[in-house]
């Protein structure tokens, strides 16, 4: 299915899980190898940022987990994180008739509206990182009436956005390919290009936004990230606040 040397050489298919990302932990507790795929049909416990579940029909989405193990510090997860929501904003503006931007950190946005989520979990050991475990969703072929009342404003799918149904098979052959790409640049290279590329495909860059975080709210200009991927946004008093992990909102 992909033209991959290392992502996807192993592809585990689910039509129902609870969780892909959970699945691939088993996996990778087990022993499993760097690229190892899982993907599912449907999920009945998917879970996205800050505990959040992540809802999905049978077949309409993109719902997948892969395995890395980098040689990184811990410290470094982030820009992983980072360079997975780059590679598929990539593929979605290279792909298809719409511009996806990158709500920090990692949300894609297309028109204003979520098209996909994406999780990073660590196995670690003291300073070292046994295995990352990236979960990928994307709302695909999903019409409006799909999303619960909640979702109806702030969700939208690949589909709707095209105007027509998208080959799922097709798009995550991509999404890997683009992934590799991305991940063996990071590797020979480090990360200042990813951080670049990571900047001008975002809609936070250069927008007033309110930083929600669990201690205090932070509005200003969202200026650039961190090596760390932390956020720095200049409040109107002209200091420049630093934001570790926040919900953000595009003001």
């Amino acid at each position: 299915m992909t033209k991959t040397n290392w992502i996807g050489q192993e592809i585990f298919h689910k039509e129902i899980t609870g969780s892909t990302n959970q699945d691939i932990k088993e996996l990778a507790m087990s022993g499993a190898t760097q690229g190892t795929v899982v993907c599912a049909d449907m999920q009945t416990a998917g879970r996205g940022r800050r505990g959040r579940s992540w809802l999905s029909n049978k077949g309409d989405g993109l719902l997948f987990s892969l395995l890395l193990r980098p040689d990184i510090a811990p410290d470094k997860v982030s820009q992983i994180t980072l360079l997975m929501a780059l590679a598929v904003a990539k593929v979605l503006r290279k792909t298809y008739a719409f511009d996806a931007r990158i709500k920090w950190p990692n949300d894609i946005l297309v028109n204003g509206k979520k098209t996909t989520g994406i999780l990073t979990e660590m196995i670690a050991e003291e300073n070292r990182i046994q295995a990352l475990l990236i979960g990928i969703g994307i709302n695909v072929n999903q019409e409006q009436a799909d999303f619960p009342d909640a979702l109806q404003t702030i969700a939208t799918s690949v589909a709707i956005e095209e105007g027509q149904q998208v080959d799922r098979v097709q798009l995550v052959a991509k999404v890997l390919d683009f992934l590799e790409h991305y991940g063996d640049h990071y590797v020979k290279h480090g990360f200042p290009l990813i951080k670049k590329l990571w900047e001008e495909s975002s809609c936070t860059i250069g927008s007033q936004v309110r930083a929600t975080t669990l201690r205090e709210v932070v509005e200003g200009e969202a200026i650039a990230i961190t090596d760390s991927g932390v956020l720095e946004i200049r409040q109107a008093n002209g200091e420049i606040k630093g934001v570790y992990s926040a919900d953000i909102e595009i003001l």
